[in-house]
């Protein structure tokens, strides 16, 4: 390896006068060359811009990826230009681990093949957010990293190049003044009846040699300034082509708005198909768990006079012409076995006096009557008492 100790003092005597000079300007004894107010505004600009797409881009990480412990694998992996390994995804894993639970527990029963159905959903699930991680990194994150990684970087430096040359600019200038300030005071008139002849000589001589280091500050001055001029104006060529990373900002945002549109719409696709599988097998699951003895119910064996309602959006099961009047609901009385509590998942409006309204979260008392429709139990709630869907409560013991 060259080392060079002539250019290692050399760049450390221009590091020293550097720091000496930014410390007179901030002290204010050394004057500054100030950039044009277009300049400043650009520049103003792009840091703005800088700040707020790492925040934006450092963010959609964690939302992408929450596991601070992946997002470094990925990203050691991008510095080693390594493909990134595949990875399963949560709901992958999970919808797995139920279809593994279910052959233990056995698919037969219930509970097996209602985890076997959840556990494919939640494959298609984890499925659909592999897809969206993928376009999304793809159509917003890239071109996020790819302006602060490369446009953002090249900018940075030529910054750094003209605040470089803004310094050697104001030495010139602080040169130039220092040498005029010298020449003047030795071009001053000497008193001739109390100055020597050889004084007057020296004198006019020292006049001679600080017209011509005038001549050399002017010099350097004039091409300080152009390096100065050229650098701006490559400086700000670059910062204006911010207005053009916006545009293209905006693009990939509209990409990934559209990307998370249909992530969510193929989420809500699955679930709704989700729910209506499990709601046609709770026909047979519900009966069995609120099954009770009719002789310990307290009420006759028989068609039940409830048994007309149905769950909205369910068609309502057809009634007999034979079929006795309904009863009123204040007739109908709790069994003395086989009550429930149950919680309710969502907000519920009767749809008649014969139903009971519904508030999320609420904890109720409910209990079935033998040939009632499964899709509908009766709830109490105090003093209030009515229909309920059952699809809206998750019961709890």
């Amino acid at each position: 390896m060259d080392f060079n100790v002539k250019k290692l003092a050399s760049d450390a005597g221009v590091f020293f006068t550097r720091a000496v000079q930014f410390t007179e300007e901030k002290l204010g004894q050394a004057e500054k060359t100030e950039l044009d107010a277009h300049l400043e505004n650009l520049i103003a600009r792009g840091d703005c811009t800088k700040n707020w797409t790492e925040k934006i881009f450092r963010q959609t990480e964690v939302l992408l990826q929450p596991n601070p412990s992946a997002r470094i694998e990925e990203f050691f992996y991008e510095k080693l230009d390594r493909k990134i390994p595949t990875r399963t995804t949560n709901g992958e894993l999970l919808g797995q681990y139920m279809q593994d639970a279910a052959k233990d527990f056995g698919p037969g029963t219930p509970y097996g093949s209602t985890l076997i159905t959840v556990g494919e959903y939640q494959k298609k699930l984890g499925g659909a957010e592999r897809e969206f991680l993928q376009a999304s990194a793809v159509s917003f994150l890239t071109p996020l990293r790819n302006f602060l990684e490369g446009d953002w970087r090249t900018i940075s430096k030529e910054r750094r190049l003209l605040e470089n040359r803004r310094l050697d600019l104001d030495v010139c200038k602080a040169r130039l003044k220092k040498a005029k300030l010298a020449e003047a005071k030795a071009a001053a008139a000497p008193d001739f009846q109390e100055t020597r002849p050889r004084n007057y000589i020296l004198s006019a001589s020292a006049s001679a040699l600080w017209s011509e280091e005038v001549d050399k500050a002017e010099q350097e001055l004039r091409v300080a300034q152009t390096e100065f001029d050229r650098q701006a104006e490559v400086t700000r060529l670059l910062l204006e082509g911010i207005s053009s990373t916006h545009v293209n900002h905006l693009r990939c945002l509209h990409e990934f708005v559209e990307a998370q549109a249909a992530y969510y719409a193929q989420c809500h696709k699955h679930m709704q198909e989700l729910q209506k599988e499990l709601s046609s097998a709770n026909g047979d699951a519900f009966p069995n768990a609120f099954a009770v003895n009719a002789s310990t119910s307290g009420i006759s064996a028989g068609p039940s006079p409830l048994s007309g309602g149905s769950v909205p959006g369910h068609p309502a099961a057809s009634s007999s012409p034979l079929e006795p009047a309904p009863l009123k609901i204040e007739e109908v009385k709790p069994p003395a076995t086989g009550t429930r509590k149950a919680k309710v998942l969502y907000d519920y409006d009767a749809a008649d006096t014969s139903e009971l309204s519904l508030l999320a979260d609420e904890l109720i008392t409910v209990y079935t009557v033998p040939g009632m429709d499964p899709d509908w139990l009766i709830g109490e709630r105090g003093n209030q008492k009515g229909k309920v869907p059952v699809t809206y409560l998750e019961l709890l013991s």
